[in-house]
């Protein structure tokens, strides 16, 4: 099927109705909350810029040897652009994303050209590679980590024989990826409740959509014994305490998304009440994040907060009972969130372009 237009509401629709589908497509008129294929191909353009772009790079490099003083290039020759390698990534995600909402994406060809060079099997071999070598454990966990299994779920997900040879070329990666998941967790005490890359449950969420896509029960049957192990007993989140000055997820909400994947439904809102009481209070977690400057590389994290609050946001009204007030105070505030955001996605900053277009697919085409 053709995607023209894609809504913010795939995820109100699924919370009204049915939702058989993860994807809705709808003749709406174009406004802010709507993804259309001028909106695509401008985001496109954004991440087919910074893919291929090694400098400026912030690689996150234990050097062992003298000789590991090379190249973002050379030492990551499928994800060396869009600043690091996280970035990099999910870059390559939205691409494939926006391929399969928008199979006539005037940059479709060019979008198909980039992932062949980057995909390759050569280069997620030494990738692979990379990550087998000594003081790498650490590498990308888990933001990274979960990003790279996002991408492969999307493809696998995909009917384009582009799609499934990229797939397959990734497969040795994905591999050492749910590895390192099964090497970790068990002998992770504590969750890491941070605004930014380490995040735990971030990490979890998205290992855990993988795992079941995938079909993987015993990976899956880890993600869910852990997060009920370090969230199920949360209790009165201080949610006054959000957003950190440098924040891009919010601790309370990704936990939150997390959380309504793992419980089942009644007992999950259960649990939501217990945790964010009083929700409507919560104003410094419903209104927007501030960004001052777009040229700080820090500061602008908070656009990305606004953007993955709202898939949050939404996730969780989607998993609450029609008739519960929170409800439609987070669709409310999804809402804001995404309209005070989306604007300033290509800012002119490349300390925002090369990655914030992301988040923006994400929570503009995400499901429930």
């Amino acid at each position: 099927m053709l995607l023209h237009r894609v809504r913010f509401a795939p995820l109100l629709v699924c919370m009204v109705g049915s939702c058989l589908r993860p994807l809705v497509a709808a003749d709406v008129p174009m406004n802010t909350n709507t993804l259309t294929v001028a909106t695509a191909s401008g985001w496109a353009k954004l991440a087919l810029r910074c893919i291929e772009q090694e400098y400026p790079n912030k690689p996150e490099h234990t050097m062992n040897s003298a000789s590991d003083v090379r190249s973002p290039r050379a030492l990551h020759p499928a994800f060396y652009g869009c600043f690091d390698w996280h970035s990099c990534v999910h870059g390559h995600w939205m691409l494939v994303r926006l391929l399969r909402l928008f199979p006539d994406l005037p940059e479709a060809a060019n979008i198909r050209g980039a992932l062949n060079r980057n995909l390759t099997p050569e280069n997620i071999r030494a990738e692979v590679a990379y990550l087998d070598e000594p003081n790498r454990k650490s590498f990308e966990r888990t933001y990274g980590w979960a990003w790279l299994l996002k991408l492969v779920q999307e493809l696998r997900a995909w009917d384009d024989p582009d799609g499934r040879r990229w797939a397959a070329n990734l497969e040795p990666l994905a591999q050492a990826i749910v590895k390192r998941y099964q090497d970790f967790l068990p002998r992770q005490t504590y969750p890491i409740r941070t605004g930014v890359h380490p995040n735990t449950a971030f990490g979890l969420t998205f290992a855990l959509d993988y795992a079941r896509a995938a079909g993987l029960n015993d990976f899956q049957q880890l993600l869910l014994e852990r997060a009920r192990s370090y969230f199920k007993e949360d209790r009165n989140y201080p949610a006054a305490w959000e957003p950190g000055g440098e924040d891009f997820l919010s601790p309370a909400l990704v936990e939150a998304d997390l959380m309504r994947r793992v419980l089942p439904p009644e007992d999950f809102r259960t649990w939501f009440k217990s945790f964010l009481p009083e929700l409507s209070r919560q104003h410094s977690l419903l209104a927007p994040a501030e960004v001052t400057d777009r040229s700080d590389p820090k500061l602008v994290h908070l656009d990305g907060l606004n953007l993955s609050r709202t898939w949050c946001m939404l996730g969780i009204a989607g998993a609450l009972a029609q008739t519960e007030a929170d409800r439609q105070v987070l669709v409310q505030a999804a809402r804001a969130h995404l309209s005070t955001t989306l604007p300033h996605i290509a800012s002119g900053n490349y300390e925002g372009e090369h990655w914030l277009a992301t988040f923006a697919v994400y929570a503009l085409s995400a499901s429930p």
